[in-house]
């Protein structure tokens, strides 16, 4: 008997996605999650050809000062261009300035600067630029071996006794810090949709409130929630989610990273991710590499699916693995390839 019309459209829907999924379009299909890796930009050649044999599409490129400029960049692209790599998102190094962070003299300048920045990218077609707002951090009290490999540690006694200083001569309560931040939200936000470049705000690594007497803001879901109120429910503000500093937080953070995803990923304001575990919530952790800590990783892939997250994802704080040099090939071949796996797992079952 001929199968009905319905029937065969239905097979051949299927069979078009089941060959798109062997296809891998995970790393090439501009409407589904990009696989990405940090780079400078100056990777060499062979670096880029290895990428490229990895199938990755997507890069996320932290620049200096010197190269932040449309004929660099524009340099750039063209290079990474022959790879078959597209730049994605871009990070200028005043992103992280004291001076702006704590509102100190010369911090005009600096977003200036910034701003400038952000035309370069619109003109080149980079949609996303990544940036953070927490001056005053001690990212590590150490590090630890942990299944061979050395990682960054975190010990709340250890940083409360041997590391935290008043480090800036003075405190600045969280109200100083939030009315720095609406300062330069409200320098750089118009310059960012007249661009057409999406600002991603990363959180607070480690998350507490304070630390060496500056207030970190974006350490809660709460911080989150005040600052897209700042940027008046913009399309072109939104978050650069590291899933490891999230986790690193646990009860503190007010909402779990799946909860977040679906939260902020719902609304489309999860622009890039960071996809990073972690041994376990403060007070003290290490990192690991992605299968080894304690977030189920497929939940947080399977969320973003979910919530149709087209972004970049990227590996985070990659542990270096035994022969790994420069940019460390077998470490970031090991994340890519369990990644990928996790992706192919949440596109066959979520669609």
């Amino acid at each position: 008997m001929p199968l009905a019309a319905g029937t065969l459209s239905a097979l051949g829907c299927a069979t078009s996605r089941d060959a798109r999924l062997r296809a891998g379009r995970n790393v090439q299909d501009a409407s589904d999650i990009k696989l990405a890796r940090r780079v400078p930009a100056t990777l060499s050649d062979d670096d880029l050809l290895f990428f490229k044999q990895i199938g990755l599409r997507w890069v996320r490129v932290d620049l200096t000062r010197e190269q932040a400029n449309v004929d660099t960049l524009r340099q750039v692209q063209a290079r990474y261009a022959r790879f078959g790599l597209r730049i994605f998102s871009a990070v200028h190094p005043v992103q992280g300035s004291t001076k702006i962070g704590l509102g100190l003299p010369g911090r005009d300048e600096e977003i200036e600067e910034y701003r400038s920045f952000l035309r370069t990218l619109g003109g080149l077609g980079i949609g996303v630029a990544g940036y953070a707002f927490h001056p005053g951090n001690t990212y590590s009290t150490g590090r630890v071996e942990h299944r061979g490999y050395s990682a960054r540690e975190f010990d709340l006694e250890t940083f409360r006794t041997r590391h935290e200083t008043l480090r800036f001569g003075r405190e600045y309560p969280a109200e100083v810090m939030w009315d720095n931040y609406a300062y330069f939200m409200n320098a750089v936000l118009p310059v960012a949709e007249e661009a057409n470049v999406r600002l991603a705000l990363h959180p607070d690594d480690p998350p507490l409130p304070m630390m060496n007497g500056v207030a970190k803001l974006f350490c809660h879901v709460d911080g989150y929630r005040r600052a897209e109120r700042i940027a008046g429910g913009s399309r072109h503000w939104g978050l650069l989610f590291c899933v490891g500093t999230w986790a690193e937080g646990g009860d503190r953070t007010g909402m779990s990273v799946v909860d977040m995803i679906h939260e902020f990923g719902g609304r489309g304001k999860i622009l890039a991710v960071h996809f990073r575990n972690v041994s376990g919530p403060l007070p003290r952790f290490h990192e690991t590499l992605p299968d080894d800590g304690y977030l189920d990783m497929y939940a947080v892939m399977k969320a973003l699916r979910e919530v149709g997250f087209d972004g970049t994802v990227i590996p985070d704080h990659i542990p270096r693995l035994a022969g790994d040099h420069g940019h460390q090939r077998q470490g970031t071949a090991y994340c890519i390839a369990y990644m990928r796996a996790l992706l192919h797992r949440a596109n066959a079952q979520v669609g």
